[in-house]
Formats: C-alpha cells, structure tokens, sequence
C-alpha cells in the first residue's frame, strides 16, 4: 500500500511539471530578455510554501550568475521595501494568484518602478492581472489525497524556476570560470582552483610518438593508454601536432587506408594547448569552447610537459595528481 502510494506521488508531480511543457509560451523568453537587459537585481517574494521554494530559486540563480534577493511579503510592508529599487524585477510567487498578503504588496512594487512577473497557477487571479508578465505554473491536482496541501504545484514552481536559471546561464554564457569565482569552497571549485600541472599526466603516461612514426604504430600508442589521442613530437620533444581517434574516424570516413601514411599526414599542426601554471578553470573553458577533451600541456619554448584530460579535472574516478 505505501510503494503504491508513493508511485502514485511522484506520477502525479511528474505530469505536472510535464504538463507545464506544453504552456510554455512566448512570456517566457520575455521574461529571460527583460531580465538580461535589466541592470538591477531579481527580487523572488511568497508566502508559506511559495515563500520556500523562493528561496531555493534565489539560491540557485545566486549561485549561476543572476543577482537575486529573496523578498518576505510581510517584512516588506515593515521596511524590507526599502532594498528594492526601480532597476529591479520583481516576481511573485503564488499558485492562487490570491495570497493577500503579495497582493497588497503589488502596488508598492508597481510604485517603485519595477516590471512585475507573476509565477501563478492562475491566470485570471488578483496577481495576474497587475503583472507585466505571467508565468502559468498551474497544476491539474495536488499530489496530496484531501487535495489542498502544496505538492505538486511547489513541485512545478520549483522546476520553473530552475528552467529560468538554466536558461539564463546559457543566455549570459555564464561558464566553469564563472561558476569557481562564486563556489571557492565546493568540490567543482576546489579542484578548479588548482593548477594544470596538480592534473596533468607525465612521464610515460603521455601518449606520444616521435615525427616520422607510421600511423599503425600510431594507433598502437593511442591504444596503450586510452586517451584517444596521442602527441607528435619533434627532436627536441617540442610539440609538432596531435592525433585523436576523430581524425581515424574521418580517415576511415574517407575509406583512406592509415597502414601506408605517417603521422605528418594526419595530425593537426599547432593544436590548442596549455600551460603547467594556467588555472585549471582556464583549461576546461577551453575544452568547453571548443569541444576537445584533452589538451597538450606545453612550456614557453613549446616543449612537452604533460597533458590534461577532462575527466582528471572533473574527477572521474580516482582522483588524479600526475598520473599516480
């Protein structure tokens, strides 16, 4: 009886943010463009369960590069109103669209100067009417059996909100750089704070071979260490170019046979690289910016020093320092 119940909890919040896919309209990119041109701050306000998850939102747009604030309705009408200013965007959370006290709030708002967007499951409510935009949230039935406890309309609100921040990482190209400067202390931006060289592979553990060297010997190395890539180098083992398992594909794309030619005839010249002091938020918004997931690691002269893979950086599996 209780999996039963369960099961049927997460189905019915899960149609209802299903459902808000097919309501998505054009509100919604304006909204993402009055807040990109807006040179202000978003204000999030609700009440009780509203008010909660518009904190969760705050904290999550925050933590993504949108300055945000999270406004209590009450305390606003004792002097929190005072943090608001006109260059600020206000959105409302209230699935009734009747909360009284949001709604005696609204034309304080609306007196500031501010844009009002409502995040409502009712389009025809008090607060919908005195917004510039509306965000329908609306859900078919709470997940709740007597039918009035917030579930699945929180639930929605929720992933409207992480819709929004989503979409405005992506519109403001906010990348990993960014996302270090904000998260000092998390794990992504612990090990974005290091240097290449704390990641990096060496010694043996470079795939490599010297100019020269046939293709089939070639690939026998990008084999030994699994990379999908080995170095080519040159005499004085600086870097002359690099071969990846894309340009195999093209080859045999191209239905050329690798067993007579050299790497000189397949490798990229002067391949992107990095050096061992860059910051290693420096090196994955390189790898992001051009999709490559591994990158030579070069000094000054052009000599190898290493090479970094995406996943050391990430930490995929063991944590890497130096190959051991």
């Amino acid at each position: 009886m209780v999996i039963k119940q369960v099961i049927e909890v997460l189905k019915i919040e899960a149609q209802g943010i299903l459902k808000l896919a097919d309501r998505i309209d054009d509100n919604f990119p304006k909204m993402v463009d009055i807040i990109c041109r807006s040179h202000g701050r978003l204000i999030v306000s609700g009440i009780g369960k509203s008010g909660l998850v518009g904190r969760k939102i705050v904290a999550t747009l925050n933590s993504t590069g949108t300055k945000s604030l999270f406004l209590h309705p009450a305390e606003a009408m004792h002097g929190d109103l005072g943090m608001v200013g006109p260059d600020d965007i206000f959105i409302a959370l209230s699935n009734s669209g009747e909360t009284d006290e949001l709604n005696i709030l609204i034309p304080s708002i609306r007196k500031i100067g501010c844009k009002i967007i409502a995040f409502t499951g009712n389009k025809n409510s008090t607060l919908a009417k005195h917004s510039d935009i509306i965000i329908d949230v609306a859900v078919k039935k709470e997940a709740c059996p007597l039918g009035f406890v917030p579930t699945a309309s929180t639930t929605a609100l929720l992933a409207i909100g992480d819709a929004l921040a989503v979409v405005l990482i992506n519109k403001k190209h906010f990348n990993s750089g960014d996302f270090k400067k904000i998260h000092p202390g998390g794990t992504l931006g612990h090990r974005l704070s290091n240097k290449v060289k704390d990641f990096m592979l060496t010694g043996k553990s470079i795939p490599r071979v010297p100019e020269g060297t046939s293709m089939e010997d070639a690939v026998k190395e990008i084999n030994r260490l699994g990379l999908g890539v080995t170095l080519v180098f040159r005499s004085d083992n600086t870097l002359a170019g690099i071969i990846t398992d894309g340009d195999l594909r093209r080859l045999i794309a191209k239905r050329k046979s690798i067993h007579k030619l050299t790497v000189e005839q397949v490798m990229t010249k002067k391949p992107r690289t990095v050096a061992p002091d860059s910051p290693a938020y420096d090196a994955l918004n390189m790898m992001e910016k051009y999709q490559i997931t591994v990158l030579p690691v070069t000094d000054s002269t052009g000599k190898i020093r290493g090479i970094l893979h995406l996943h050391d950086i990430l930490g995929k599996g063991d944590f890497k320092f130096n190959g051991t």
